[in-house]
């Protein structure tokens, strides 16, 4: 059914929704965010899932948006570009909407894209190993699409630590930055989301999807209008002079013409 992904269920009602592009170190690709979301989509709707683990196969959580999906961005009319960006945007508003929790089981490194799919997250546990950065400034490029979640999770003070820089930093950070509720060693990571799934199986599926919608109406406001400006900002990063740069110089194994030394 899925190229880019896969799905698990068992008996309990527990679904996983593995993100399995991992010869691409999980990088978010067009078919990859259209399966995520429609797999967000078709979770959110079936009544025999109670809690959804969002997961990774290989070694790296998420790498972010897939460059060459990005690059293939810059030459297109500014219309499908908008397309393009949306339906990232869209698709990270199905899975922070997800009328589940959303267990984040991150097994390694997260970075741009891939941070803010750990923030859509009602809780995110990561191995003590691994390291995050929001790398767009270092390509030109800035966290829209994410942005409201990050900031959402971080709050402005804190996420402003790390949004702008570019820089990586541990799981012990991500903690104290409000990323991950907690950082295990890499044998205790699948008991720590066990144990954060066990819990809900005790309480009631709508009274669970009540209480995020009420959790998410009280903190911080995430309107569509957000969003679109996000999709528009975005799309202004692709089609400015910044973007080819930092992108081309990644592919041509070089450093961009704002990289010191």
């Amino acid at each position: 059914m899925y190229e880019t992904i896969s799905v698990e269920r068992d008996a309990r009602g527990v679904a996983t929704l593995w993100l399995a592009r991992d010869d691409k170190h999980n990088a978010m690709s067009g078919p990859m965010i259209a399966e995520i979301h429609q797999a967000a989509d078709a979770l959110g709707a079936d009544p025999e899932v109670r809690v959804v683990i969002l997961a990774a196969k290989g070694r790296t959580f998420c790498a972010g948006g897939d460059l060459g999906w990005m690059q293939a961005q810059m030459a297109a009319p500014p219309a499908e570009r908008a397309a393009e960006a949306g339906k990232l945007a869209w698709m990270l508003k199905a899975l922070n909407g997800l009328p589940k929790p959303l267990i984040g089981r991150l097994q390694g490194n997260a970075f741009g894209g891939g941070v803010g799919m750990a923030s859509v997250c009602d809780v995110a546990i990561g191995v003590d190993s691994l390291s995050m950065a929001l790398t767009e400034t270092r390509l030109g490029l800035i966290p829209a699409t994410i942005g409201p979640y990050v900031i959402a999770r971080m709050g402005e003070a804190k996420a402003r630590r790390v949004f702008m820089s570019g820089r990586r930093f541990g799981a012990a950070e991500a903690v104290e930055l409000g990323l991950l509720a907690r950082a295990v060693p890499d044998a205790e990571l699948d008991a720590a989301v066990e144990a954060e799934v066990l819990p809900y199986l005790d309480c009631a599926p709508g009274a669970v999807a009540r209480a995020k919608r009420l959790a998410q109406r009280l903190g911080p406001c995430i309107t569509d209008d957000d969003i679109r400006h996000t999709i528009g900002e975005l799309a202004a990063c692709w089609e400015g002079d910044e973007a080819p740069e930092g992108i081309g110089a990644f592919f041509a194994k070089r450093k961009p013409k704002w990289q010191a030394g």
